[in-house]
């Protein structure tokens, strides 16, 4: 699926916002799987999955999530917490009539789905993560124990303690900033002082290989020249909100779980992932970050044969 091929978008009112939403296999209602974005991407992002799982028999659902192209951008930072995230999600389900799908998540995508299991286990039936695996919920909020461990230059801290900064950054950036970050197979680099992400949208020659062609990166370009970045910037401006209001959750996900993880990518691997997701199983593709992107044929394969033995048992006894 290339850009010219990509759906055509239906604006849906969801919980006070309106969402841009991509749809691939209407013909399969009734058995739903929705797909949710990381940062700083887009329902695009799925264009390669959208047609492997409709083929397989689902209603694809892949919204731009509050903050993203032509959904909504609330002003107030606290209206992109996991509780008004997770919240558009169950409306979304509740917009279709489902009482619950299996969600797949990358990067944030992935952390709210992670939140969306906890706060409101009923409507999730399975759960599939790229990148970004099951956060514990240590004794400080998140945003307190990063500052004390990686420094105010940390993207995560810096976002939050100089709100604005980098947003003004990409804003003027943009081609550059997402041509620079969306790379794959790069040459390890000597660490240097400063925001590296602030660095990276000011830097004039990309390194690695992109990830995307020319049109590919140009739909991303277009989205986030008309939204900006801030709103999908205040997702981590709630992250100490966020472990606040994940306080009283049980913290065990139960439903059958797949994470697929890239062997080069940054993001760091849960040391106890079982732990907290004990139906759990664990792939590795020989990627960077942008797993689904980098690796679309692997990705699709893994999906659709983790997703057809978890139906198996349910089709023998139905």
């Amino acid at each position: 699926m290339t850009s010219s091929d990509f759906p055509e978008p239906t604006l849906i009112p969801v919980n006070g916002v309106e969402l841009e939403v991509f749809e691939a296999g209407r013909e399969n209602a009734g058995n739903p799987i929705v797909l949710c974005h990381g940062w700083p991407e887009h329902a695009f992002s799925w264009r390669h999955q959208m047609p492997a799982l409709a083929a397989a028999g689902y209603h694809v659902i892949a919204p731009n999530q509050r903050g993203y192209g032509r959904s909504s951008r609330p002003v107030e930072v606290t209206d992109y917490d996991i509780a008004h995230l997770s919240g558009d999600l169950v409306a979304l389900l509740d917009h279709y009539g489902y009482e619950d799908a299996t969600f797949v998540g990358h990067d944030w995508g992935a952390f709210v789905l992670w939140g969306l299991t906890l706060l409101h286990p009923d409507r999730v039936n399975k759960v599939i993560n790229l990148s970004l695996p099951y956060q514990e919920r240590g004794e400080k909020p998140w945003i307190e124990s990063m500052e004390a461990v990686l420094g105010g230059d940390f993207y995560f801290v810096h976002f939050n303690r100089q709100p604005g900064v980098a947003d003004a950054v990409f804003d003027a950036n943009v081609f550059q900033f997402l041509r620079n970050l969306y790379r794959k197979n790069e040459p390890p680099a000597e660490p240097r002082p400063g925001m590296a992400l602030i660095d990276l949208a000011r830097a004039e020659t990309p390194r690695g290989e992109p990830v995307m062609s020319d049109g590919e990166l140009a739909v991303l370009v277009s989205a986030f020249e008309t939204s900006g970045f801030t709103g999908t910037i205040n997702w981590y401006r709630n992250l100490d909100r966020n472990w606040h209001l994940l306080a009283d959750a049980d913290p065990i996900i139960h439903q059958p779980t797949l994470m697929i993880y890239g062997d080069r990518d940054l993001v760091a691997r849960a040391e106890n992932l079982a732990g907290y997701v004990p139906n759990v199983e664990v792939v590795s593709l020989d990627c960077g970050h942008w797993i689904q992107q980098e690796k679309p044929e692997e990705t699709n394969r893994v999906i659709t044969k983790w997703l057809a033995r978890q139906d198996r048992p349910s089709r023998r006894t139905g």
